[in-house]
């Protein structure tokens, strides 16, 4: 994904707003802004999981594994609680089986069908991960305090309810 690692600023965006008047410039900064802080954390947070042989995806599907009772899914759910295609689980999943971290086993209800389980190393690579990583985000978090974490998830889930917006 291209990041605009500078941001604009209102002098450049006045340009803008010359062919463009509908531009409100401080609700494009906002919004650029608020990109380019998600793609930062984003960043970081890769960097921090490479620091461990993880990337994104595949510390995600970890991570759903993790949320059912018995640590398995099968791949078409996984994709449609990741947000991705199924071709793209499957390259995720294969990554993760080849390192020993999830297996694929016959589900037991339907033997066409196969589930994804997390094993013994891919809980050890999360039990090394979590604490780290549960110790960073409350220092990132912790710029807030509880009132304005509650705004600031306010704030989110309201963007959020617009997201239909560019669709």
């Amino acid at each position: 994904m291209l990041q605009v690692k500078e941001l604009p600023d209102a002098e450049v965006l006045k340009k803008f707003t010359k062919r463009y008047p509908d531009a409100n410039i401080e609700q494009v900064l906002q919004f650029l802004t608020f990109l380019r802080v998600a793609s930062d954390l984003s960043n970081s947070l890769d960097q921090f999981l490479g620091s461990y042989d993880l990337l994104q995806g595949r510390w995600w599907v970890l991570l759903l594994l993790m949320r059912e009772d018995d640590f398995s899914s099968v791949p078409s759910t996984l994709a449609k609680q990741a947000g991705v295609s199924r071709a793209t689980m499957t390259g995720l999943v294969n990554g993760l089986q080849r390192d020993g971290l999830v297996s694929r086993v016959t589900d037991s209800h339907d033997r066409r069908q196969s589930r994804v389980r997390v094993t013994a190393k891919g809980q050890s690579k999360l039990d090394e991960v979590m604490p780290d990583y549960y110790q960073r985000l409350n220092k990132l978090m912790s710029v807030f305090d509880k009132e304005q974490g509650e705004h600031f998830m306010t704030l989110l889930l309201a963007l959020k309810s617009q997201r239909h917006i560019f669709e």
